[in-house]
């Protein structure tokens, strides 16, 4: 009777298999060779758990990054992601936003505290709650009273985001939304997003992707980072899919969703994005880094605090990052998780450490997605220990 694999040995198995199969992803390996080692032995343990189409995990130490992908990025491809793999990484939109608002903030042009509706510039009256205003410093910690969504028409099942208009949010706001004053509590908010980047686009006499691309994309060389995906791109585009494991199509985003959820990116790109935050002593950016990396809103205190906590407790609110206290060996980390179209992704960095990592998996499996990002933060640890 043949003796069952261990645990271990299956995943030597699998990390073997993926090596000798996926070229790309083996010649994305670091010069550190235990960053090597670590990564692919737990991103080979990741795959294996989550039982998902494809996944593809990213880690950056001291300016060294090493990416590895199992598994298909489309049904029937037989093509691994690798760090040049194109996806959707929905919400971690809203950290380039906050970046955006603390660049905007150390040029001058804005305020954290001014007021939403001294920023906006749409022809509406934005709500207040017990004489407190929306200022944006709420709007980027989702501190703002504004529900998680604008109530808006239906949309066809082929274009989920076609009601999602200027329109739809001008109409949101006359309806006196705030579920609580401004300030007192914590709701996740795409809604708050969305107007955040249409104030700040309105502050800077810019287009939002115009200003986007010149205080976050170009500052860390991102040439993948887009909120449109380019037609050439398709081919290399990770292939969503649904709770039920049903592909989902790529379906384009409405302009108003640009500070929310729009962005598309790459492992790679991701890397140099986190590399660039954790390049802590550099003069270039210094300022933008040091307002964006504060934690601005702590948890104790806020009635309610609710939607942050999928990828770790959530102990304070940055600019969008969600701040997570040093626990144990792990220390203190700054992560924004995404989900868009049948894509779950998640970006994590201890700033103090010089340790960022980037997960991403092809599939809407909740308990697939909570083992992958818990796996992440214990990446750091061991990357990083206390």
């Amino acid at each position: 009777m043949k003796r069952p694999m261990s645990l271990w040995a299956l995943a030597l198995v699998v990390v073997s298999t993926a090596s000798a199969v996926l070229l790309v992803a083996a010649k994305a390996r670091a010069e550190d060779k235990l960053l090597n080692e670590i990564v692919e032995f737990n991103a080979a343990m990741m795959f294996m758990e989550a039982r998902v189409p494809a996944l593809v995990v990213g880690a950056v130490r001291n300016g060294e990054t090493a990416v590895f992908g199992f598994g298909e990025i489309s049904d029937g491809s037989g093509k691994a992601p690798d760090g040049n793999t194109m996806m959707r990484v929905g919400s971690i939109t809203k950290a380039f936003t906050g970046q955006v608002l603390a660049g905007l903030v150390s040029q001058g042009k804005v305020k954290l505290t001014d007021r939403l509706q001294d920023r906006l510039g749409w022809p509406v009256k934005v709500p207040e709650r017990d004489g407190r205003p929306i200022r944006l410093i709420e709007l980027a910690t989702h501190t703002s009273g504004l529900p998680r969504e604008v109530e808006r028409a239906p949309s066809p099942s082929d274009d989920p985001f076609r009601s999602l208009t200027q329109e739809a949010y001008i109409k949101g706001l006359q309806s006196d939304p705030l579920l609580f004053t401004p300030g007192n509590g914590g709701l996740y908010s795409n809604f708050a997003f969305d107007l955040l980047a249409a104030a700040l686009a309105n502050a800077a006499g810019k287009p939002y992707d115009t200003v986007l691309k010149e205080i976050a994309l170009d500052p860390a060389g991102l040439k993948d980072t887009v909120l449109a995906l380019p037609e050439g791109d398709r081919a290399r585009l990770m292939q969503g899919h649904n709770f039920d494991g049903k592909p989902m199509p790529d379906v384009e985003a409405t302009p108003v969703m640009a500070g929310a959820s729009s962005l598309y990116s790459t492992t790679n790109d991701i890397l140099r994005w986190l590399a660039w935050h954790l390049d802590r002593f550099s003069p270039q950016g210094a300022e933008i880094r040091l307002l964006d990396h504060a934690a601005y809103v702590p948890r104790d205190g806020l009635k309610p605090a609710s939607g942050f906590d999928e990828s770790g407790h959530m102990d304070a609110m940055g600019l969008g990052w969600i701040v997570m206290a040093p626990k144990g060996d792990r220390p203190l980390i700054l992560q924004k998780a995404g989900g868009l179209q049948g894509v779950f992704s998640y970006a994590a960095f201890a700033p103090t450490r010089g340790v960022g990592v980037f997960i991403a998996i092809n599939q809407f499996n909740l308990g697939a997605y909570a083992a992958v990002s818990a796996a992440a933060n214990d990446l750091i640890a061991a990357l990083a220990p206390r």
